[in-house]
């Protein structure tokens, strides 16, 4: 397999411009298949903004987006996610006055092509369940199946939003700061779901939470003032000199 078929996921000189203000320059980076990266930077380095492009929530000012080997530079966010791109958000975008399985459902249904009736009883689509529970199981949530979300701890929500994300079957998963805002061990719980998902999904995560990167990526990015400083392996960036100084004072 050459370099173009491996790669899931390439920018090409992605800038990005706000009238004067600049806030990505030049961003060209490659994520393999099945890789696990984190985009790593100070406040203001870009890293949502690098996210909302990669998604197509937002236009690059320059440069290219490319989804296993495909631009979609010109394509919006929906028919991105149908070329295998799913994201989550640092806020819950769950429906919380229907259950846990209710939701999952909705994730799977809408790609499926069967065709979905609001007013079909619940039991036409049976299969749905069964694979919505088959998910639950998997993190260990399947007792949580007919609760409503509303009645979920927020490490919970977390842990169904990734697995709405994931019911999509995406080849690129984007994950916004999966554990902000959890306490201690909400936040492992999530690592830990990530940590076990080894279904051959491409992750990428902007993450602060450095237990976390360390924990769940492999390789990493680093972002200052909108330009890449520093890529490649884990332990690599980690013992990076300018990295420490620009992003934890020496510590990283």
């Amino acid at each position: 397999m050459n370099d173009a078929q491996s790669a899931c996921l390439e920018l090409r000189g992605i800038s990005k411009r706000f009238g004067s203000l600049g806030v990505l320059d030049d961003v060209t980076l490659t994520v393999r298949r099945g890789e696990r990266r984190g985009i790593i930077g100070p406040n203001g380095a870009g890293k949502s903004t690098l996210f909302n492009i990669i998604a197509g929530e937002l236009p690059a000012s320059a440069g290219s987006v490319h989804l296993l080997g495909r631009d979609v530079s010109r394509l919006p966010a929906h028919r991105r996610a149908r070329a295998g791109l799913a994201r989550t958000f640092q806020t819950t975008t769950l429906f919380p006055r229907l259950t846990v399985v209710e939701n999952l459902v909705l994730a799977l249904q809408a790609h499926s092509p069967e065709r979905f009736h609001l007013l079909a009883p619940r039991s036409r689509y049976r299969a749905r369940d069964e694979e919505a529970v088959a998910l639950l199981d998997r993190v260990g949530l399947a007792g949580c199946a007919e609760v409503l979300v509303d009645a979920l701890g927020y490490g919970e929500k977390r842990q169904i939003e990734i697995l709405l994300a994931l019911a999509q079957k995406p080849q690129l998963l984007l994950l916004d700061e999966p554990t902000a805002g959890l306490a201690p061990a909400d936040a492992s719980l999530v690592t830990e779901m990530l940590k076990r998902e080894r279904g051959g999904t491409t992750m990428v995560l902007i993450e602060h939470d450095m237990g976390v990167v360390f924990d769940v990526v492999e390789n990493l990015t680093v972002l200052h003032h909108g330009r890449v400083v520093a890529d490649g392996p884990l332990e690599t960036i980690r013992g990076d000199a300018k990295v420490q100084e620009i992003y934890l004072g020496g510590n990283l």
